[in-house]
């Protein structure tokens, strides 16, 4: 195995630390990708034997960041790059389930890798001695299993958040958890009631875009319940309905497959068909409804997602798309327009994915709407590329030309809406003078 492709910040650092007289390995999410034969990300973890002192005397020249140093780790800024470097160590207890309370530095590297949270994670390298793994990760690693360093319980028990790691891990790399770590996952699931929202969330938002999301959904939904409580209702929630061959939660986890793997869609397919139960009617012909299922997962989801701190702006997006998704879009100018007027070009494009991908997660009598759905991204985009009209900045009259005309107040904005309503039914072309004749007409009969 030829050596890893290293920033050469990351060489650098190496350098300075073995021509001081340290041992020195990068360690974490690079060394595993290198393993897995895929690019690095843009985290670089190094671990050293120097002491944190010693560790910022090497690199007295470059700016430092303290924040890491209870637990041993200084973060050097070299070449605008951060490498956290962080000297051996052991964990002592860890109390609060999230950080060890005190560690002990050590200047054996085997001894600071055992304690690590899984084997593909306890790698090391370094340009003297190779790759290191005292673990087993690399064979793990090639089987595609993710597994607990020692311990699977103690693993989680020192560090709750570990838990949805291992199920981030899984759906991103489409891995499988070892059959020990599976079980320590779920017996030790309520431990995330004490994580940090924000934290759950970035975890959960990843697992969502992972490419087997769908596998751990199924197989993990009770820890997801944890965090997400409204989520346990849906599942095994059978719809008695033609329409959908899935119970409930087995179609959300297709949905979420299906969709694009941007946070906003995977979220919105996760919370779709949230608020279903509770909305639940069997007809006397046996077939099930959810009237006005959309409207209650619309509410359920924006206290999930404040709970959970997602960002404003993605919240809002979130719940308009859950609002709209069942809404029926025909493959024609004006209903199009007139969504895009509503929700934005952009938002009307994730809308169209998430109905696709909605479809796909129902039985094979609805498939042919994904063709449906086809055709109505292909009308957006031919709008767009006409630059349509379907918003006020698109319109040929603005505020000005209306006090030019005489208009005052709440009249302006009135005048204004009324014209792009007359363009996007194609009542009026969005030409300036037409538009300002039939304000003349309207607002100065005779004049």
């Amino acid at each position: 195995m030829d050596a890893p492709a290293l920033p050469p910040q990351v060489n650098t650092a190496l350098g300075r630390l073995a021509a001081a007289g340290f041992h020195a390995y990068v360690v974490g999410g690079a060394i595993r990708d290198w393993v897995r034969g895929s690019a690095a990300g843009q985290d670089w973890d190094m671990t050293t034997d120097a002491l944190p002192e010693q560790v910022e005397q090497v690199f007295h020249d470059c700016r430092l960041v303290e924040t890491g140093l209870k637990h041993g780790t200084v973060t050097v800024l070299l070449e605008s790059l951060p490498l956290e470097i962080t000297t051996f160590r052991v964990d002592g207890a860890y109390t609060d389930h999230r950080r060890p309370d005190r560690v002990q530095f050590t200047p054996s590297l085997e001894e600071d890798l055992v304690r690590r949270d899984f084997t593909m994670n306890a790698l090391a390298w370094s340009p003297t001695a190779g790759l290191v793994d005292c673990c087993g990760g690399v064979s793990d690693i090639a089987a595609g299993i993710i597994r607990c360093v020692g311990q699977p319980d103690r693993r989680f028990q020192e560090d709750g958040l570990r838990i949805l790691r291992a199920l981030r891990f899984a759906s991103v790399l489409g891995f499988r958890l070892e059959a020990d770590t599976a079980k320590a996952v779920h017996r030790n699931r309520g431990l995330l009631a004490a994580i940090a929202a924000e934290r759950v969330q970035a975890e959960l938002t990843r697992l969502l875009c992972g490419q087997n999301a769908e596998a751990v959904l199924l197989e993990y939904g009770d820890v997801l319940a944890v965090s997400i409580p409204e989520l346990a209702p849906m599942f095994g929630f059978q719809q008695h309905n033609p329409h959908h061959d899935r119970d409930v939660w087995a179609h959300t986890a297709a949905v979420v497959a299906a969709a694009p793997a941007e946070p906003v869609l995977r979220w919105a397919a996760l919370l779709h068909d949230v608020g279903k139960p509770a909305c639940f009617s069997l007809a006397s012909d046996g077939i099930g409804h959810f009237y006005g299922h959309a409207q209650h997962s619309t509410a359920l989801a924006n206290e999930i997602l404040t709970r959970l701190r997602l960002d404003r702006d993605s919240r809002e997006r979130i719940l308009a798309l859950i609002r709209y998704h069942d809404l029926p879009i025909p493959p024609e100018a004006k209903p199009v327009k007139r969504l895009m007027n509503k929700l934005g070009a952009d938002a009307v494009r994730q809308l169209i994915c998430l109905h696709k991908a909605d479809t796909a997660g129902q039985s094979p009598l609805c498939a042919g709407r994904i063709q449906e759905y086809d055709q109505v991204e292909a009308v957006r985009q031919a709008l767009l590329a006409q630059a349509a009209c379907f918003s006020l900045k698109d319109l040929a009259v603005n505020g000005r030309d209306l006090l030019s005309l005489g208009l005052t107040g709440r009249e302006i904005g009135q005048a204004l809406e009324y014209c792009l309503n007359a363009v996007i039914d194609e009542r009026l072309p969005n030409e300036k003078q037409p538009l300002l004749e039939e304000l003349r007409q309207r607002y100065f009969p005779g004049s």
